[in-house]
């Protein structure tokens, strides 16, 4: 899949070590929305609009510097969680079974 430059800051690899920075502080459900989404993100049935929606989500989780800095210990997470909050909510009809399901089994290995 390519990306444009407005979304520089998006990819799978930095999407994954994100998390496995954040897994412990950030919890359970931090974890499973971004990696729903990146599975929705990932399916050829989700429509280019939504796929813009995820890629700008995911890569506001992953921006070194946002509005809330996430070296605040919980707090530094809650814009994070707003914005992906607001892509699965916007995106929510194209988020299938088996996100879901990738996801929490990708979360349990995370918190394992």
């Amino acid at each position: 899949m390519k990306y444009d430059n407005t979304y520089h800051l998006y990819s799978p690899s930095r999407l994954s070590s994100k998390l496995l920075r954040i897994a412990k502080v950030a919890g359970d459900k931090l974890i499973v929305t971004a990696l729903t989404l990146f599975h929705c993100l990932q399916d050829a049935d989700t429509p280019a609009w939504a796929r813009t929606i995820i890629i700008g989500a995911l890569g506001y989780l992953i921006l070194p510097a946002d509005l809330l800095p996430d070296i605040l210990p919980v707090v530094g997470l809650t814009d994070d969680w707003g914005a992906l909050a607001a892509a699965l909510g916007t995106v929510t009809m194209y988020i299938k079974d088996p996100h879901k399901q990738k996801a929490r089994e990708q979360a349990d290995r995370f918190f394992r």
